[in-house]
């Protein structure tokens, strides 16, 4: 193994009493990089516990003093970008800017972090002659996130920063896929000065999620992944009365015009389906061609063909994932898809056992196949044929899914029918991963979803606080209403 057996955080120290350990491994080479323990409820217990004790003194620390733990996080993050992106390239297969964009996302949720003091200042009013009403927010106590592999250290940032710098214990449990992210995160909080127990991390897999969702000790739970794990984890755990906002996932349609710009459309949308090799929720999967935009199409499988595995784009995460894939694509076939690209045999030299699929692209799908109707979770692009716009959002809305839209055309007027007739949480003109900055909100719709909210931005402050409403008479003289 290239690095030491992982270990689970919990008090600010290296901590282990699993029973057993799986292999983590490197899907560029299929080498194995690491050991995990598969923790389970008393770990995530010991961890509570940790952090039960070190919230009073967190909790009644100013919000300005929390959130420069973050200014310094947010300078190591871009201090050790070159460490961390290969770090990530190593456990997860992303391309080395693919992992540095990552980093670099996590900097600016970091740094939205560091403006909460100004965001969430208390509100006050006098609502009557000598009485005065006030907001304030108050920490939950001890929360925690269930995290998916896909982006190993950029989903952890989605909740974390905001979770902590608003006055919460955290709990992170990381893909057993990709734990040694989570560990980096957790060393660099620790250089920044985050306090003992605050930040915490417990690797496993089914039955840590299941004893986060039960513990009584932890409020509030964040979740991203498959809608399957998403459902189970939404209903367990607020059956135990936490708060749990839980993103599942996603079928994202692009709308092509006939007017789209041809050399834009056909790159964004390559880029949209193949970046991570097309394992994000937010990846386009279905192209909907309206009427004829052959061309574009065209310059897609162009484009498609000059991508070099490796150095373009990286492996799926696993060979089980590389198997599921490659059914999908075989079963459209068998149905009457047509293969434009075809990536299934996918090699890099030196590599030959790693997890590799080149981008694939089908034309003359039709909306009842699988592969049109689930995700798929890698570089594929399935292309539906669509008379018209409504048509296009027929197929849109008919999907459970609510993740994200694009439409790609030279009309303002279609552009805005479209955005306002798409089923998803978030839209796109001209753009083939509408994933919304700061301090806007990510956060889908429908199956997507589950829970009230969205995981980042302003829309993140509800979900990890809760509001204090107070009312207040000085004055004797404001005399008796029926407020006394």
């Amino acid at each position: 193994m290239k690095y030491p057996a992982v270990q689970n955080v919990i008090a600010g120290a290296p901590h282990n009493s699993a029973l057993h350990e799986v292999d983590v491994f490197n899907p560029s080479t299929g080498t194995v990089l690491s050991r995990v323990p598969m923790s389970g409820h008393n770990e995530v217990d010991l961890a509570v516990k940790a952090a039960q004790k070190a919230w009073p003194a967190w909790a009644a620390t100013p919000i300005k003093e929390r959130v420069q733990v973050f200014y310094k996080y947010k300078a190591l993050l871009e201090r050790d970008i070159a460490q961390l992106a290969a770090l990530i390239t190593e456990e997860n297969g992303k391309i080395d800017s693919e992992a540095r964009a990552e980093v670099l996302k996590a900097a600016e949720l970091t740094e939205f972090a560091c403006s909460l003091p100004q965001i969430t200042a208390g509100e006050v009013l006098e609502v009557s002659r000598g009485v005065e009403c006030r907001i304030e927010r108050f920490p939950l106590g001890v929360v925690a996130s269930i995290a998916p592999f896909n982006f190993p250290i950029m989903v952890p940032n989605w909740s974390m920063p905001n979770a902590i710098a608003l006055g919460n214990c955290f709990i992170l449990k990381p893909s057993e896929l990709v734990p040694l992210s989570a560990i980096k995160i957790a060393e660099l909080l620790r250089e920044a000065g985050l306090p003992e127990g605050v930040f915490q991390v417990v690797h496993g897999g089914k039955e840590v999620v299941e004893a986060i969702c039960d513990h009584t000790g932890i409020s509030a739970v964040s979740f991203v992944g498959s809608t399957k794990t998403a459902k189970i984890v939404y209903r367990r755990a607020t059956a135990t009365l936490k708060r749990c906002l839980a993103l599942g996932g996603a079928k994202n349609h692009l709308i092509v015009m006939p007017d789209a710009d041809v050399e834009m459309t056909s790159g964004n949308v390559l880029a949209s389906m193949s970046g991570c090799a097309g394992q994000r929720c937010m990846a386009a999967s279905v192209m909907l061609a309206v009427s004829n935009v052959d061309s574009i199409i065209a310059q897609m499988v162009l484009k498609a063909r000059a991508m070099v595995p490796g150095p373009d784009i990286g492996p799926v995460i696993s060979a089980q994932s590389k198997e599921r894939i490659l059914h999908y694509i075989e079963e459209a076939v068998q149905h009457g898809a047509k293969i434009l690209v075809d990536g299934r045999h996918a090699k890099v030299a030196g590599q030959e056992n790693g997890y590799w699929l080149g981008p694939t692209i089908l034309d003359h799908v039709t909306p009842d196949m699988r592969i049109a109707q689930e995700e798929v979770f890698g570089p594929v692009l399935v292309i539906i044929r669509a008379g018209n716009v409504d048509e296009a959002l027929r197929v849109e809305n008919a999907s459970p899914y609510g993740n994200a839209a694009s439409v790609f055309t030279e009309s303002g007027s279609i552009a805005r029918h479209v955005m306002e007739h798409a089923s998803a949480g978030m839209v796109g003109v001209n753009v083939g991963v509408p994933v919304p900055r700061e301090p806007f909100s990510f956060g889908g719709w429908n199956e997507s979803r589950f829970g009230v909210g969205d995981i980042t931005g302003r829309g993140s402050i509800e979900f990890w606080t809760q509001s204090k409403k107070m009312t207040t008479k000085w004055n004797r003289e404001a005399g008796t209403n029926w407020m006394s």
